[in-house]
């Protein structure tokens, strides 16, 4: 989106013409086009309105029923924070006492709109003039409480702001197509944002592959995943940080969420064979470096071959972890897997891996599915053999925390 898009978006026809449109295919906003464009509105109404309706349909798996009120850029719209862990986010600072808020890197306001809708109030800043009209327009229904301000976060006054909760740029400037940059290049520096966190108290997000080695050595560091995906890393200082945590996985499914907090990282347990159970930690966890902690909770030992599932012989689940019924162990040859697939009449195949250099995709193609029945496949290592563990999914324990859950409460 350029300046000449947002001028002819931000007028009652532009806003009334995204709101009438709902595209779901390219079929959809192919056909949106050709009558708009029949109708005489300029190329410039035409692309913004057909693109934001585009936008909005990808949005509502972030933000359910309110995308439908929101605008977007494409860059911004990838990088937001979705509506469930904004508010989760905004119940720490509520829980800490704090009632300002300054969101600086705000985007197109995906975090603000938390903060807001528990009532406190914030001030959004971004450096990026369009993103901060949409974060504008985004945050309006909530007034005076949620002031949006053109403008870089080192410049920002921030006198009568409690806290403060920093995204900083990971990718190159832009509004569709962007890269990740180093973390050196962070914009804020990660220097300029730790000082910050040392004088008041901060939530910083990172990326969660951010180097280990590169964080801080006081406050808390909380690893997030949603529905299977690990999405965020949250730096939390001062009165943000909870006392005596140092590690935290956040695991959220669905409208569920449980919560493993630590002192400091796990100790590890000892390998052992392959049982009749095999644990998939949640990708949290792993970043975390808790997996010791739900090895522990469910009387279960690190698979042998150094990758990261574990294995027992008892049927016991966790919030923290995906656990399988081992039905078979194959050498991992497609001739074989192929056979014991037709023997169980599997059809429909999940297949995962660990530790071994595979693509599923690729894999999948070299084997003749049939048949009503389904399975999982999870190729990988035990010890030195590279092997293919027919199995399948317990389901009891998804979403439900086990021994180890912290604290379990609707996302």
């Amino acid at each position: 989106m350029d300046h000449a898009e947002l001028s002819a978006l931000l007028t009652p026809e532009g806003l009334r013409l995204v709101d009438a449109l709902r595209i779901s295919s390219t079929a959809d906003a192919a056909s949106a086009v050709s009558r708009l464009r029949r109708e005489g509105l300029s190329p410039d109404l035409v692309s913004a309105v057909v693109g934001q309706a585009r936008l909005r349909e990808r949005a509502r798996a972030k933000f359910g029923p309110f995308a439908d009120r929101m605008l977007f850029t494409r860059a911004g719209l990838e990088q937001a924070t979705r509506l469930a862990v904004a508010a989760r986010h905004a119940g720490r600072f509520r829980d800490a006492g704090v009632t300002r808020v300054a969101d600086l890197g705000c985007g197109i306001g995906g975090d603000a709109l938390g903060f807001a809708g528990i009532g406190l109030e914030v001030l959004a800043v971004d450096a990026d003039e369009i993103t901060a009209a949409l974060a504008a327009y985004n945050l309006a229904p909530f007034g005076a409480a949620a002031r949006v301000r053109h403008g870089r976060a080192e410049e920002t006054d921030l006198d009568g702001v409690d806290a403060v909760w920093l995204d900083p740029a990971r990718r190159t400037s832009g509004h569709s197509e962007t890269r990740r940059i180093a973390a050196s290049d962070y914009t804020p520096s990660l220097e300029w944002a730790f000082d910050l966190a040392g004088r008041m108290p901060t939530g910083i997000k990172l990326g969660p592959a951010f180097d280990r080695d590169d964080l801080p050595t006081d406050g808390e560091a909380q690893w997030i995943s949603a529905d299977g995906s690990t999405i965020e890393l949250v730096l939390w200082s001062g009165a943000l940080a909870r006392p005596g945590v140092r590690r935290s996985a956040l695991v959220i499914r669905g409208d569920r969420a449980a919560e493993l907090t630590a002192a400091d990282d796990a100790s590890d347990v000892d390998p052992r064979d392959l049982g009749a159970y095999l644990h998939e930690p949640d990708g949290a966890v792993i970043r975390a470096r808790l997996i010791g902690d739900v090895a522990r909770s469910l009387d279960a030992g690190m698979l042998a071959g150094g990758t990261a599932y574990m294995t027992s012989d008892t049927g016991r689940t966790s919030a923290f972890a995906t656990t399988f019924r081992v039905r078979e162990v194959l050498p991992l040859k497609t001739r074989e897997i192929d056979a014991a697939l037709k023997r169980a009449g599997i059809g429909i195949l999940e297949i995962k891996k660990r530790g071994v250099d595979i693509d599923p995709a690729q894999f999948r193609k070299k084997l003749s599915l049939s048949g009503s029945a389904s399975a999982t496949l999870l190729l990988t290592r035990v010890g030195d053999r590279r092997v293919a563990v027919l199995a399948d999914r317990v389901e009891d324990g998804e979403g439900r925390p086990g021994d180890g859950a912290q604290s379990s409460s609707p996302a």
